[in-house]
Order: structure tokens, then sequence, then C-alpha cells
């Protein structure tokens, strides 16, 4: 009877998603091609261009998925597994994510403010930017329990860091254990005393393998990390394919009830020395958000480097007080 109760709970999977431009539709998309959930709705204001991406999805799912996709409103927020928040503006070209904070600070507390009258379970998964401030900002004015509101934070920088190593030793990206961590944004870095390849230490493999390996190729490689978000604004205006893909895999830990690990952000609780702020960091998802935050064994200029990054997120909380 148990057994049967959940598989009933997930093939009634409900998934709302706040923001119908080309953030929150490619996740609808990415969400339905995945077949996660079993009724998607967006919710926008502007209807009319929500019903539009409702349909054109909804088109395609005969051969694609089972998914239900339509427009809503804000009351389909109740019931939700899993509500998306990807309201706000995009970043613009040479702009750093916290130049946003002026417009999309204002953008999130109506959104929860219209959320939190239907809610009644579930995550809330923020992708708008600056995405550390913001999600502590959600959590903070929705008052759910600690992880229960996380944000996508450094996890499509992750997946860029991984591509190009995989890249660069010639192997598969499954091989590839590395994290960047801190600030979505310029003071991020990765976690370079934790990279592997399957499992070996990558100072080790390189040895093995006669690749050479030392700052300069990670230095190389991480600078053509960080200028990836930029040259694809730059070319196209807008990024969007990559972070839906990166919340379709946050999706499934939540929906499916599979736990991942994740290098996501979310309100501290003391989790290396730091607590008050959101920062991205390895954490353990699964269908109650951030399950859990690992704290590992870090160089102490790296975890320097995260406290660093946690002051300047403090300095910028406490500009907001207004809010």
């Amino acid at each position: 009877m148990a057994e049967s109760k959940l598989y009933a709970a997930i093939d009634n999977r409900k998934v709302a998603i706040i923001g119908a431009g080309y953030v929150g539709a490619s996740i609808a998309y990415a969400l339905t091609v995945k077949d996660l959930a079993s009724e998607i709705v967006l919710v926008d204001i502007d209807e009319k261009k929500a019903k539009g991406e409702a349909q054109d999805i909804q088109h395609g799912i005969p051969y694609m998925g089972t998914s239900s996709v339509r427009a809503g409103s804000y009351e389909d927020c109740r019931n939700c597994d899993l509500t998306i928040i990807t309201a706000g503006r995009n970043r613009r070209y040479g702009e750093s994510r916290l130049d946003m904070i002026a417009d999309n600070i204002t953008t999130m507390r109506d959104v929860v403010e219209s959320i939190r009258p239907y809610y009644t379970h579930g995550v809330l998964l923020v992708v708008s930017n600056p995405v550390d401030i913001l999600t502590y900002k959600c959590a903070e004015w929705m008052g759910l329990p600690n992880g229960r509101v996380l944000g996508t934070g450094c996890i499509l920088d992750t997946s860029r860091l991984v591509r190009r190593i995989a890249d660069y030793t010639g192997l598969n990206i499954e091989a590839v254990k590395c994290n960047i961590v801190g600030e979505h944004g310029d003071t991020q870095f990765p976690v370079w005393s934790r990279l592997a390849i399957a499992g070996v230490p990558m100072q080790e493999y390189c040895n093995n393998v006669g690749l050479p390996w030392g700052e300069e190729q990670m230095d190389l490689l991480y600078n053509q990390v960080r200028k990836m978000g930029e040259e694809i604004i730059s070319a196209k205006g807008k990024t969007h394919y990559g972070i839906a893909s990166c919340v379709c895999s946050l999706a499934a830990a939540v929906l499916n009830q599979r736990l991942t690990v994740a290098p996501v952000t979310s309100p501290l609780e003391g989790e290396y020395g730091i607590e008050d702020v959101s920062l991205s960091i390895p954490s353990i998802v699964g269908v109650n958000g951030v399950e859990h935050r690992l704290v590992e064994r870090w160089t102490e200029e790296e975890q320097e480097r995260l406290h660093k990054s946690g002051m300047l997120l403090k300095e910028t909380l406490a500009g907001l007080r207004e809010y």
C-alpha cells in the first residue's frame, strides 16, 4: 500500500513556473521533453505570452512526453511539488549579476507575496539573478524550513567547467568531479583541491597520462568558463538553454525523490563558519529541497575565498534593509 501511494504521488507531480520569458519557457520545454511532471503551469504578468508558450510546447507533446502544459495564475501554485521562479529581467552585456538587484528584488518580493496565500507544500527553486541574494530573501519572506527554498547558484558554472575539463582530458564528463562554489558571480571559484577524474586526484591522473597540470592550466580553464556567459549574451542577447538543462537535473531530484549532489545556493547555518547568507556549496538535493549541505576538506585558501564571497553578499544584503 505504501509503495502504491508513492507511485501515485510521483504520477501526479505538479510544477509551476513563475515567468514565461526565455528562461521560464525553456525550462517548461525541457521538463516536458524529460517527462518530469504530469502538470506544468506557466504564470506570467503577460498572460497572452504565457498562453502562447504553453500552447507551443503542448502541441509537440504527442511526440515528446505526456505532461499537461498550460498557462495559469498564482492560484495554481496551490499543491505544487516544485515552484520555479524565473521572473525578473535578464543580465545585460557588461553587467555583473549584482547590478540587477534594484530591479529584481522588487519583482521577487511581489512574486513571494503572490505565491504565499496559495502555498501548501513543495520546494521553491529560484533561478532569477542575483540568485544568492534573491534566494536568501525569498527564504526569509516565505518563512519555510531551511532548505525548502534553494537557488540554482553555481550549478551552470560547474557544468561549464566540467565540460572544459572533459575536453582537456579527452574523457566523458561523467568521469569529472569538480564544483564551483560561493557567489554565483565575480567572487565564485573552483574547488581545485577536490577535482578528481574517476575518483583519482587530478594531479595524479595527469601525471599518469602525461598531461600537464598546474596553475597555468587551472587559470586557462577557469578564465574560459568565466567568460562563457558574457560571450553568449554578446552573441545572442541572453542565455537560457544551459540553465534550463541544469534546472531539469534539480527537478528530477525533487520530483523523482532521487537524491543528487549539486553546488546550489541556500541559506547557510554555520557550514564553514558562515551563516545568515546564501552561498553555493555542494548540497544533497531531494524531495525537501536541500536535505543536507556537505562540509568538505578544502584548503585554507579555498575556505578564505568562501568567507570573502559571503562577506560581499552580506554587505549587499545589509544595503537592502528596506526590503
